[in-house]
């Protein structure tokens, strides 16, 4: 039931999440703040004139979509801006593979003013979600259409994506509610690390470190893809940001990937499965170390690689899923709802990349949801690990203490066994006084009412002799009818005293039970003190039986 109960605030949990974190962009408007501008495409060099491109729109292809087009150099037009808002504007589009860029701003007066941009430029001018954004120079007469010219463009997922005019006010605005967001994805991060970290420090579960791993690549991709990179290092090239992009995504999906084996039972990835994941990781960061390292040659074909890559890492989860179920894992259904999201999130996010979805700022910037989304629910999932741990130490130390407790005592009167009592008796400082009782005709005990009965019987002598001892001392069962008490001296419960407990204890069938005790007081710091002490004592006992049974006698006291 508590099992159920958990499973039930996990669903709800990842469902509070997606709303979180899925509701508040589109309420915010995210990064895609401003007017659509919606630009028309044509290939051509930068050596055409703005002038004619403007006054012949009809050259521009407004129908086909722009990944069909290919890499290389383009134009692009954008519509007649219409009722454009005074004040400071900002031309915004997302961050894609290109090379130089040139934006030409038309006025209502005719006057056109261009502003360039390379690579280190492009850098300079981005913003929060990894959004490119241009400042539009003011003048009197108002901005009437816009022209860009890309080179070089790889045209992985378009030429141009997103393209806005928004104000000054709505770019910052969006900068704000990128930045909590992105804050609190880092902050998110950085409290789990800490928290697993001293965990581990404490515990040192090898997923721990996975795990660890795992935030730290998922926290740099975040600093890198938003945009936040480049404004720590403006003078990195935004192509080298992009790279740096495809290597920390390819290690965190490894990372992932790790934490998975390491937090599954060993026997879920042994054998086909382990080699499985292996060469899906390898894959990736093969393909990532590709890209990073031959683009942009050939960076379409290598962006697809990619995509193919982490597609063998969509396909291994249900695969995995499959394996622990097979396996009955006991931590299946904590894995399906903390990665259910990220799955299905990276498979959208892997589609987009072969096309079947037209670029979105949401999609692009998907992987965050499901970062924090995987992040606090496996966070959880170890909590839930660690439980079933504690309660699994736990039943192992009751195991223990229930196993030294049966080898400690005696199974019959629940006394303590030769062993044990020597090994707490031997070492006392001060005087001890150790008492040795031994039953009187107990064969006859036995032969007359059995040995059930005479079990019994030695069960009640225990039960007097623990009543008799006092908290400084103990008893034990020697073996047979022979019992054995050790007190300090000036604790030392009377022999007689023993003796008439035992008398006036009721024994089954009424039987008249006796018994013959000697003692003696001595130091018990070493073997050879509990050797000494014994056989004083013994001999004493030997005098009570001698002289008629049902007395007690003590030995003369050994000197220290």
């Amino acid at each position: 039931m508590a099992r159920h109960g958990l499973r039930i605030w996990l669903s709800r949990a990842l469902v509070a999440l997606v709303l979180l974190f899925g509701g508040a962009p589109a309420y915010a408007d995210f990064g895609t703040v401003g007017t659509p501008l919606a630009p028309c495409v044509m290939r051509g060099p930068a050596t055409l004139s703005p002038h004619r491109l403007f006054a012949h729109p009809e050259r521009f292809d407004c129908t086909t979509p722009q990944v069909r087009f290919g890499s290389g150099d383009y134009w692009l037009l954008s519509a007649p801006l219409a009722r454009v808002a005074a004040g400071p504007l900002t031309v915004r589009s997302g961050s894609l593979w290109q090379g130089e860029a040139t934006l030409d701003i038309l006025y209502a007066d005719g006057r056109i003013v261009r502003l360039a941009a390379d690579g280190h430029a492009t850098t300079r001018n981005l913003q929060l979600g990894a959004i490119v954004s241009w400042a539009v120079p003011q003048r009197a007469a108002p901005p009437v259409r816009l022209l860009w010219h890309v080179a070089d463009s790889a045209n992985v997922r378009g030429i141009l994506n997103g393209a806005r005019i928004a104000t000054a006010a709505q770019a910052r605005g969006s900068n704000l509610t990128l930045a909590a967001l992105y804050a609190g994805f880092g902050g998110l991060c950085l409290a789990l690390l800490v928290y697993n970290l001293a965990l581990w420090g404490a515990l040192r579960h090898r997923f721990q470190l996975a795990y660890c791993a795992m935030v730290c690549a998922q926290m740099t991709y975040a600093f890198s893809s938003s945009g936040a990179l480049a404004w720590l290092w403006p003078r990195i090239a935004n192509n080298d940001r992009i790279r740096i992009n495809y290597l920390m995504l390819a290690i965190a999906a490894c990372c992932a990937l790790l934490f998975a084996r390491a937090f599954f039972e060993e026997r879920v990835f042994a054998g086909r499965l382990g080699r499985a994941a292996n060469a899906v990781s390898a894959a990736v960061l093969a393909a990532a170390i590709a890209l990073v390292v031959l683009a942009p040659w050939h960076v379409v074909l290598l962006d697809r690689l990619y995509a193919c890559a982490f597609l063998g890492f969509l396909a291994l989860s249900p695969v995995v899923i499959w394996q622990a179920k097979r396996k009955r894992s006991d931590y299946l259904w904590l894995f399906a709802i903390a990665w259910a999201a990220p799955i299905m999130l990276g498979a959208i996010r892997v589609a987009a990349n072969f096309d079947r979805f037209a670029w979105s700022f949401l999609i692009d910037n998907s992987t965050l949801l499901s970062m924090t989304i995987e992040a606090v629910l496996s966070s959880l999932a170890i909590a839930y690990r660690f439980r079933l741990l504690s309660r699994e130490r736990d039943e192992a130390r009751e195991q223990e203490i229930a196993a030294r407790l049966l080898a400690d005592t005696d199974p019959l009167t629940g006394l303590l066994n030769r062993r044990a009592f020597l090994a707490r008796a031997i070492g006392r400082e001060g005087g001890q006084t150790l008492i040795i009782l031994d039953l009187d005709h107990f064969k006859t005990v036995n032969d007359t009412i059995g040995h059930d009965g005479g079990d019994e019987v030695l069960r009640l002598v225990a039960r007097v002799l623990r009543q008799s001892v006092p908290a400084e001392g103990m008893v034990a069962r020697f073996g047979g009818e022979e019992f054995v008490l050790i007190a300090p001296a000036r604790f030392a419960p009377p022999a007689e005293t023993i003796l008439a407990r035992l008398r006036a204890t009721r024994m089954p069938f009424d039987l008249r039970i006796t018994a013959s005790i000697g003692s003696c007081t001595g130091p018990l710091l070493r073997e050879t003190d509990w050797k000494a002490l014994y056989r004083h004592a013994d001999r004493a006992l030997f005098e009570a039986k001698d002289s008629g049974r049902d007395r007690a006698r003590a030995a003369l006291p050994l000197a220290a």
